[in-house]
């Protein structure tokens, strides 16, 4: 798995639980950090777009993150993973930066998936992803980390 990001993590708290995650994931996770656009907010997300899809290769299968998408549950999300890492092709998963994803990343991704409606800093929405990566493969192995249930 893959994940191509906009925006350098520093290190903080952020940075830490990333790291957290990142090392309980399998298959493993690899971060490609991109340089923050500048200009205009149309300016930015174009910049971004061309960086993002120059750094996605080209075989893969890319999911956005972006409001306008499905919000899953988790165990809809662990369901949807497994999926696409049966397909036999190099996930990838996008996030943009503070502008968010121009028309054309949304139009190559293969799924746009949203975290919820709420705004979050794109940091931190990386924290969220993979926390989210790392329930759904504890989900997969019936590993108890997931307490999804409610009385």
């Amino acid at each position: 798995m893959r994940l191509i990001a906009v925006g350098r993590m520093r290190p903080g708290p952020e940075a830490e639980l990333c790291a957290r995650y990142a090392d309980r994931l399998r298959p493993r996770l690899s971060v490609t950090e991109l340089a923050d656009g500048y200009g205009s907010p149309a300016e930015i997300r174009r910049r971004e777009a061309e960086s993002l899809l120059s750094a996605l290769p080209a075989d893969s299968f890319a999911v956005a993150l972006d409001l306008g998408g499905p919000a899953p549950s988790s165990e809809t999300l662990a369901k949807q993973l497994e999926t696409w890492l049966g397909l036999g092709r190099r996930l990838t998963f996008l996030i943009g930066g503070a502008e968010g994803l121009a028309a054309s990343i949304l139009a190559r991704a293969d799924h746009v998936l949203s975290l919820g409606p709420l705004t979050w800093p794109h940091m931190l929405v990386r924290v969220m992803l993979l926390e989210q990566l790392y329930r759904a493969r504890s989900l997969a192995a019936g590993h108890p980390y997931h307490r999804g249930g409610r009385d």
